[in-house]
């Protein structure tokens, strides 16, 4: 079968024109981009409506963590199976999926009464995310032929992925506070429900080309498996205690599930991950940056959203335009750090990025008892913000060194991966910090808001630590000739051609 008949069979069209090649990429990459954005924010929408979910409900704490850790479990892991699913079985039908799926369960999470059905919606809702973010990824990289449209596309996606945490506390906040904690996942309902009935017809198919569709059973089973019981481990061990033979047996398991994952992807004809694509040491050190990145990153959203609401006292709907100031910092620095990557060193942009991510962290170190936004908060705020524009664009193109656009969607489930194991982990290990620390200190007799700030110093620490290591991380395993070659590709003149199938 020809390439132009291979291309009708999945239902691509080559384009009239390039100038309406490039109208048509732009609106089906909006979608893409919507798509995007709601899976992103919701890992952080329902922060600043928990302790109103749990008033709601009557949720214990020790159930209230599920609303959010619920979602990470299923995102974290499931992102590689999703990625592996949209090569094989086509990237818009897989898209499409994740978002029926994703849609319904923010339907369900809205309507719950009980805590078991919100958490138990949460958990589908996550697998969704987990289905929609690496196929909308690997159609981006297909839509766009390596050029400057690519690399703006890029620069844009970047961009969305830096300040979706931030956006998602002040929409969880806005709608809590006017509207009800329902609407939080009611939002997603009518977006979810447009995206899923544009993409037939904005967003064009793809898929890897093979005569055989031969599936990696046993490889998706234990990377699945194994991912989901490291993120399930990390996410309790701050309430069961990381020395507690519980939580050392969930990570022993995960670590033979993993290692047998590895064991598998040599030895199966059609591996779910070939073990070959990290040969492209740039996109090894693509993944280890991004581990950490949202390592630091998301967990220094979750301990400045309690240091505001426990501390200070802000209400949700004040929390969330505190955080508004770091998204519009990524959001404005976001089209320096695409200039940045094109013109000059993309490895030096990624460092500098995470060496402010690092630095604006540690700064929140100093925040007082009784500190005031603007003089406390605000310049962290928007270091750390201008850092994840100079930081999310490079290793989003780090990710996809060396990659061929059959493996798009593995490549992209694979960086997605990276971030929210990070984060999952960044998370525990910093709650476990400042949950100990100001235990300690209320034990000795320290003022409430005092023990707690002690900690949440303590966890800044952690947070800013994780997120400077990547600095040396990224001059160790990111080639900068790799690196350079891969934006010199997304830098050169775009040519006309259909997506590769």
């Amino acid at each position: 079968m020809s390439r132009q008949q291979l291309s009708g069979a999945i239902g691509y069209r080559r384009p009239e024109s390039q100038g309406s090649d490039q109208v048509h990429r732009w609106r089906a990459f909006a979608v893409l981009a919507v798509s995007f954005f709601i899976t992103v924010a919701d890992l952080a929408i329902v922060n600043v409506a928990l302790p109103t979910i749990g008033r709601k409900l009557h949720m214990p704490e020790s159930a209230l963590q599920w609303v959010v850790t619920g979602y990470a479990l299923t995102f974290g892991g499931f992102l590689l199976l999703g990625g592996r699913a949209a090569d094989l079985l086509g990237r818009r039908r897989i898209l499409m999926v994740g978002l029926a799926v994703f849609t319904a369960a923010s339907l369900g999470c809205g309507l719950a009464t009980a805590e078991g059905f919100l958490i138990a919606m949460r958990f589908l809702q996550g697998l969704g995310a987990a289905i929609v973010l690496p196929a909308a990824l690997s159609i981006v990289m297909n839509m766009f032929p390596e050029g400057a449209e690519r690399n703006k596309a890029l620069g844009v996606w970047g961009a969305i992925g830096a300040s979706g945490a931030a956006v998602g506390v002040l929409a969880g906040g806005l709608l809590t506070r006017y509207a009800g904690w329902q609407y939080i996942f009611f939002l997603n309902v009518p977006i979810g429900a447009a995206a899923l009935a544009l993409a037939p017809r904005v967003v064009p198919e793809s898929r890897l080309a093979t005569e055989r569709r031969r599936y990696d059973a046993f490889g998706a089973v234990t990377v699945t498996g194994g991912l989901s019981l490291l993120v399930y481990a990390v996410s309790t061990a701050p309430q069961a205690g990381w020395g507690t033979a519980r939580t050392v047996a969930l990570l022993a398991v995960s670590a033979v599930l993993l290692a047998a994952f590895v064991v598998i992807e040599t030895r199966v004809e059609a591996p779910l991950m070939p073990l070959r694509i990290f040969r492209a040491k740039t996109l090894a050190g693509a993944n280890a940056v991004g581990v950490l990145l949202g390592g630091g990153f998301f967990a220094y959203i979750f301990i400045g959203t309690l240091y505001l609401q426990q501390v200070l006292g802000y209400s949700p709907l004040k929390a969330g335009l505190a955080w508004l100031v770091m998204a519009l910092s990524s959001v404005a620095f976001a089209g320096l750090s695409q200039a940045l990557v094109t013109r000059g060193s993309a490895r030096l942009v990624m460092a500098a990025g995470m060496a402010m991510i690092g630095g604006g962290i540690l700064w929140s170190t100093q925040v007082p008892v009784h500190g005031h936004f603007w003089a406390s908060l605000a310049g962290p705020f928007i270091i750390v913000g201008i850092g994840t524009a100079f930081a999310f664009i490079p290793v989003s193109i780090a990710g996809l060194a060396g990659v061929g656009e059959h493996e798009a969607g593995l490549a992209s489930g694979l960086i997605n991966t990276s971030q929210q194991l990070g984060g999952a982990i960044g998370v525990a290990i910093a709650s476990t910090i400042a949950a100990t620390h100001a235990s300690t200190l209320l034990y000795q007799g320290t003022a409430p808001a005092a023990a707690l700030t002690s900690g949440f110093h303590l966890a800044f620490w952690a947070c800013g630590a994780i997120g400077l290591a990547a600095v040396p991380v990224t001059y160790l395993l990111v080639r900068r000739d790799e690196l350079a070659t891969a934006v010199a590709r997304t830098s050169a003149k775009p040519q006309p051609a259909p997506a590769d199938v």
